[in-house]
């Protein structure tokens, strides 16, 4: 599940105009390509954009949405609009392992002949959802949040997950796709040549597609127009996430510029724009960061009570919790950058806690 807890500062979004993208209905873009919001359960993402391309052999989709009833019934309702049925999909090509975008593939395919693709550095992530539904390790964002110095939220989190973690109904297996995209593999839709390209940050193997010839980047989660994606709030934990996604916002720029085709969204003109206000969104809150751990060492979660969260910057004890677990991770993901940057030191405690202060400079 996706949820957002920072965002850039402005908004060039009516906002009346904010939560148009996500009614129900099918959006031509042109040349056989379309853009169907699928519903998501909860407030705090609405729907996720599925992009159709449509050819004369079938159609093949850019992320699937959630396994919800919902969803597939919109999903069908939407390709019976173009001249298609669930059962003329080709290809799913998912953009990473989210259960927004991956699970209904996965429960079509039971059915269907569609066959799902989704990035190679998901291999870990797919091991550790298998880790925790045999219960061999607890969940990764569930887990992280000790070392953070957030134990009484860990416990918070692990009493209303418990009910679900013990509910006896059928659940979806999260089977493996039917095959692991290579950095740069090409794909030949017929219609449209797209090139799959990892960027690793908001999952360790997010990829995004590029149609070079079109000048068009579906870019799944790893850039969205009026939002920041969660960084590393993923299954497998890692310290690296925010090195990784700022990496890959980078290699963004180095690409032409495309049409900017979000997974959550207006579809907008320049992924080059909105790559260079997510980079100056990041540098603020590293600057925030650092202050926030300059008065000595911090904790993860000491240092999230000191910054703002939200376009309405609200306090972290006024976030749902969900929301202060994502504020945490992410200000982890921040505090780890700095210590890279070598402007905060890293100290673990005894009991497995990280705090962070500035180095001593000596001389």
């Amino acid at each position: 599940m996706d949820h957002v807890t920072s965002r850039p500062p402005a908004s060039k979004a009516a906002p009346d105009d904010r939560y148009a993208w996500t009614e129900p209905g099918v959006e031509s873009l042109g040349d056989g390509l379309y853009r169907i919001p699928l519903p998501l359960p909860g407030d705090a993402l609405k729907a996720v954009n599925v992009y159709a391309i449509a050819g004369e052999d079938g159609v093949d989709l850019i992320d699937a949405g959630m396994a919800l009833a919902q969803a597939r019934e919109r999903l069908t309702e939407a390709l019976g609009q173009i001249g298609y049925g669930l059962g003329d999909i080709k290809n799913f090509f998912i953009t990473h392992i989210h259960q927004d975008h991956y699970t209904l593939a996965v429960e079509l395919r039971t059915t269907l002949r569609g066959k799902i693709s989704l990035g190679e550095g998901e291999r870990v992530n797919m091991q550790a959802i298998r880790d925790v539904a045999a219960g061999r390790s607890e969940i990764g964002f569930i887990e992280m949040l000790y070392g953070m110095g957030a134990a009484e939220l860990a416990e918070q989190v692990r009493s209303f997950m418990a009910p679900r973690l013990a509910n006896p109904q059928p659940r979806l297996q999260w089977s493996d796709p039917d095959g692991w995209l290579a950095d740069g593999a090409v794909l030949d839709l017929r219609s449209c040549t797209l090139r799959a390209i990892h960027t690793p940050g908001h999952t360790r193997g997010h990829v995004v597609f590029h149609d070079e010839a079109a000048g068009m980047l579906f870019a799944g989660d790893h850039v969205l127009p009026h939002i920041t994606p969660s960084i590393g709030f993923q299954p497998s934990i890692t310290r690296l996430a925010l090195r990784d996604y700022l990496g890959s916002l980078r290699l963004m720029l180095t690409l032409p510029d495309s049409r900017l085709l979000p997974a959550h969204g207006p579809v907008t003109n320049s992924t080059h724009e909105r790559v260079n206000e997510l980079l100056a969104h990041h540098e603020t809150r590293l600057e925030q960061t650092l202050a926030a751990a300059s008065a000595g060492p911090v904790s993860a979660l000491a240092a999230a009570r000191m910054i703002p969260w939200t376009r309405r910057l609200r306090k972290f004890d006024d976030l749902d919790p969900m929301s202060q677990i994502l504020a945490v991770g992410e200000t982890s993901a921040h505090l780890e950058v700095l210590v890279i940057r070598g402007q905060l030191v890293r100290d673990t405690s005894p009991e497995g806690v990280d705090t962070y202060r500035r180095p001593v400079i000596v001389g």
